[in-house]
């Protein structure tokens, strides 16, 4: 049995070109492969609404690929799927100046809220489909930029 059940395009946009399929921590992987796109975009003095823009694209292109990818796994929350933490990640920099601390610091604390899960971004798996899957991310990395930005002015 092939890692994609049924390969096409959406699963392997959906398993973050294939970072998901880390047989540990695929969360993390796909994290990882989520800051190539922000550290392009830092290098380039970015304004807030390039992550925006970013972020609003991939999570169209999730809620597209990962009702494909729930049901080839057959589950609502598929480990292989990360299209969720990639769409996510860059609103955790939507309003902090993008240094090496700042991408290093939002990389720790969106996995952190993302593993922790603190209220209510549990209670948005729930939801029904792909919304479960992309939105608890999308949650996760707003409390990591806010924690973010807040450190950021202290650190600064």
């Amino acid at each position: 049995m092939s890692v994609y059940p049924d390969w096409n395009w959406k699963l392997f946009v959906a398993t973050g070109f294939g970072s998901g399929l880390a047989p540990l921590a695929p969360g993390t992987f796909g994290t990882l492969l989520g800051m190539l796109p922000i550290v392009v975009i830092a290098s380039t003095n970015p304004v807030w609404w390039s992550y925006l823009i970013l972020s609003i694209v991939l999570t169209w292109l999730g809620l597209i690929v990962t009702p494909y990818a729930q049901i080839s796994y057959r589950t609502a929350d598929p480990q292989a799927v990360v299209i969720d933490e990639i769409a996510a990640l860059p609103l955790v920099f939507l309003f902090v100046p993008t240094s090496f601390l700042a991408i290093l610091l939002g990389f720790v604390l969106f996995r952190t809220f993302d593993i922790l899960k603190p209220f209510p971004i549990r209670r948005l798996e729930q939801l029904p489909g792909a919304a479960g899957l992309m939105f608890d991310d999308t949650l996760a990395a707003l409390y990591a930029g806010g924690v973010l930005w807040g450190v950021m002015l202290w650190v600064n």
